[in-house]
């Protein structure tokens, strides 16, 4: 028999003691201490499976273990398909996506032949299905819907249908009858979680399972981090509610690539691919406008053209505003300094906004020259042509710095057409460039001077 007895746990590290106390002396966060009920087992004898250590080279990968949909930009961030025995889990702010993004791979899961569970602890049968209504234009066969709590039900539903992909939206809402606390405490998320990774990887049907997890207001998933060890894959889908971009990716992957990312636009009819983003990120005009500079970014193996926009204005209040959508203050702040100290543009009593055309968020440094060459084209009222890129970091001295993949970056732009780039001193051998005019200079000085005289 198993003895109960209760602890008090931390919900923020996960941290366990007898007795309860106001801070927890692990994490230090007040308040965070809660009781749960654990259930210690009698000590039993171990029994060690037989198993022998195998070299590395006479060990062979299943390809066959993947599983393609029809959403090109999930499967690549998913590392070329969704693995047969894996769990991952998806989480993003209230109202992003996530619960679409589900229906939707339900459906093209479905329409292969695979029989597809999903299992709300939110929605209704009713809500799911007009949501499908909505988005699918015909309902597919082999999609099974359970609104429940219960994560034992699930389980029993799962072995019922013989389903081979499964749906948990969300992990916070289910429960097992064993355990007494209540739904979403650590000790129920973590146990469910387990179930989810058993019922996944069982040697005699594996099963491939995606959960919904909450996001905090500090764009974290909610839980123990305990969670993100368990599972092999962690999604994020980012976008804000008021915009159609949304970018998914991952923050840890045990199948593929980890910060691969895949874009999706969120419309009436649910989420879109964006197969083609460079009419997406960069606007299409028929004459040259102050203040856009394009630039070339890399996330994980993928090149993106991105147009920035920059509106530079007088301020009539003692502190201009500084306001970047797609980028952290702090680094606005900084590029600025820079530009004024190492350009003599005189910005300080100027506001200066900046944003990406699609709402992308820029992460790379490879766009701090873009960044500064449109905030001067705003401020001088001088265009510059969009058949001109910027590929370079700035540093504090004003130099202008190598960014990787440079060779890359510049053949990708000479396969789309685009004229001029400038890019860092001694970069590479630019002979190699036929139709693209690369543009080495050393400093942001040098290039706002051939740009602007």
């Amino acid at each position: 028999m198993a003895k109960i007895k209760k602890a008090y746990q931390c919900t923020n590290c996960g941290h366990s003691q007898g007795v309860w106390a106001g801070q927890c002396p692990s994490c230090k966060k007040w308040g965070s201490l809660v009781e749960v009920v654990v259930k210690e087992e009698k000590n039993q004898n171990i029994i060690f499976e037989e198993n022998k250590a195998k070299k590395l080279k006479s060990i062979e990968v299943n390809k066959d273990l993947r599983i393609k949909s029809s959403y090109k930009e999930f499967d690549r961030v998913m590392g070329d398909g969704l693995i047969r025995d894996s769990v991952s889990i998806l989480t993003a702010r209230p109202g992003a996506g996530k619960s679409t993004l589900l229906l939707q791979l339900s459906k093209s899961y479905a329409d292969m032949g695979l029989k597809v569970l999903y299992v709300s602890g939110e929605e209704s049968e009713s809500q799911i299905k007009s949501r499908a209504d909505r988005i699918m234009a015909k309902l597919p066969e082999n999609v099974w819907i359970l609104s429940t709590n219960s994560m034992d039900q699930a389980i029993s539903e799962i072995k019922k249908i013989d389903a081979d992909i499964v749906f948990l939206d969300s992990i916070q809402t289910f429960s097992l009858r064993e355990f007494d606390n209540k739904q979403g405490s650590p000790t129920q998320t973590i146990e469910v979680a387990n179930k989810a990774v058993e019922i996944a990887k069982d040697p005699k049907k594996k099963r491939a399972i995606i959960m919904i997890g909450h996001m905090t207001k500090a764009n974290e998933m909610a839980g123990l981090r305990t969670l993100e060890h368990l599972v092999d894959t962690v999604l994020i889908l980012d976008g804000e509610s008021d915009e159609d971009l949304r970018v998914l990716t991952t923050s840890k992957n045990r199948f593929g690539r980890t910060g691969e990312i895949g874009l999706f636009s969120m419309t009436e009819d649910g989420l879109l691919e964006i197969s083609n983003p460079s009419q997406y990120f960069i606007s299409q005009r028929d004459n040259d406008v102050e203040g856009s500079a394009i630039a070339v970014t890399k996330e994980a193996s993928r090149l993106l053209e991105v147009e920035i926009e920059s509106l530079v204005s007088k301020s009539f209040l003692p502190y201009p505003q500084r306001i970047g959508d797609s980028l952290r203050k702090d680094e606005l702040n900084t590029l600025i300094s820079i530009l004024q100290e190492r350009s003599g543009l005189n910005l300080f009593d100027y506001n200066v906004i900046i944003k990406t055309t699609g709402g992308l968020k820029l992460s790379e440094p490879s766009v701090n020259l873009a960044i500064m060459v449109s905030i001067a084209s705003s401020f001088l009222k001088k265009s510059v042509s969009d058949k001109t890129v910027f590929i370079a970091e700035v540093g504090l001295t004003g130099e202008l710095k190598k960014v990787p993949q440079i060779r890359q970056r510049l053949k990708e732009l000479e396969r789309l057409g685009y004229e001029k780039c400038f890019i860092a001193k001694n970069s590479l051998d630019i002979s190699e460039f036929k139709s693209l005019k690369v543009i080495e200079l050393a400093n942001i000085r040098e290039v706002l001077e051939v740009l602007f005289g």
